[in-house]
């Protein structure tokens, strides 16, 4: 495997340093931040590529059009999911109903979770994530069910999402950084190197989520969402994906230099188990600040299976985990119940798979 032969002089190791310190600590440290990651990466990103001295219209062609290249166009499907959804949300509660009482409470959340997550890939886990906010407002089960409806959930579109570069910015910045040699990423990259492990993924979430739903005698409260989608937030909503994934090109550029010498010398397990700190971080973040050409493929495996496990054990860890706990009003507390110790077992199930058998 081709990697450069020495690591960048001291002065651009420091500087890219404090830049990823700042990104891995101040949206949680800093409310406001936080509130606007987006536009705060953004930031980053352009300090990044500064500092390495890589600016060139190449770069600045790549951040720009990347959120909406027609091989990977999540921004457009972003937005045009976005209206179609608003648009037929109303039919939801009487499918959902309709569909319950046919199905009955277990197959009904077996295929839920299940279809959710797959379907994630094409209509993006931030669509999904959104159908999953209003069917769960419609059940009106106890809110110890449907939160771990919700969780389960989460896991599977946050696992299902990465199949393709549309699904969610990780596999958009993925499939970006890998298409030129010697991986030639494409549309179905993702699909023929992660499905064996995904799938069976999904279908033991919602294995999981049909076994642990149960109707209670005395249901207590439940989640509602507290307010519905509008047109105004489809767009804006399409615009702050614009802005994350530039942002994430111009991150991932700006590392380089380090990243193309240190990760291709770390072993898959050992990235593995370090991306499990996508459980309190961003795992699209995570994905820009390491991944790069000069990784083989098993641990670009690796690093994404740790990272797509790890997002969906607390509520930062991924955007579908933000969007129904934001919209559902569940607490970091109640997620973390569920949410850690599911995760954990996923995490040593999938370790024995990729390094084991």
């Amino acid at each position: 495997m081709n990697t450069i032969e020495s690591l960048p002089n001291l002065p651009v190791i420091v500087g890219l340093s404090f830049i990823l310190l700042c990104v891995l600590t101040l949206p949680f440290l800093v409310k406001k931040i936080e509130h606007n990651l987006e536009a705060f990466l953004f930031v980053m990103g352009v300090l990044a590529v500064t500092i390495s001295k890589l600016w060139s219209l190449e770069v600045i062609s790549t951040a720009f059009f990347s959120p909406i290249s027609l091989h990977h166009p999540i921004v457009e499907v972003v937005f045009i999911a976005g209206i179609i959804f608003i648009y037929y949300s109303h039919r939801i509660k009487s499918m959902t109903n309709r569909l319950e009482k046919k199905f009955g409470l277990k197959l009904f959340v077996f295929l839920l979770i299940f279809l959710l997550g797959i379907l994630s890939s094409v209509i993006t886990a931030i669509i999904a994530a959104l159908v999953l906010v209003e069917i769960i407002s419609v059940l009106k089960l106890d809110k110890k069910t449907e939160t771990t409806i919700v969780i389960l959930a989460c896991f599977s579109i946050g696992l299902g999402a990465v199949l393709t570069p549309v699904g969610e910015p990780l596999s958009t910045i993925a499939v970006s950084r890998l298409k030129g040699e010697p991986h030639n990423a494409d549309f179905f990259f993702l699909i023929k190197n992660l499905a064996f492990y995904v799938v069976p993924g999904v279908i033991f979430c919602s294995l999981a989520g049909a076994y642990l739903s149960k109707r209670r005698i005395k249901p207590g409260d439940t989640l509602t969402e507290e307010r519905k989608e509008t047109y105004k937030d489809v767009l804006i909503r399409s615009g702050k994906v614009f802005l994350f994934i530039m942002a994430l090109e111009l991150l991932a550029k700006g590392f380089s230099p380090v990243v193309d010498y240190l990760m291709p010398r770390v072993s898959p397990q050992i990235l593995y188990w370090i991306n499990t700190i996508s459980a309190v971080l961003d795992n699209a973040t995570l994905t820009a600040a390491e991944i790069t050409p000069k990784m083989d493929i098993l641990q670009i495996r690796a690093m994404l299976m740790g990272l797509l496990i790890a997002g969906g054990m607390l509520i930062p860890g991924n955007i579908p985990n933000i969007i129904a706990a934001g919209k559902l009003k569940i607490g970091s507390r109640d997620w973390a119940k569920l949410g850690l110790p599911f995760g954990f077992f996923l995490l040593i199930v999938y370790y024995v798979i990729l390094f084991v058998f």
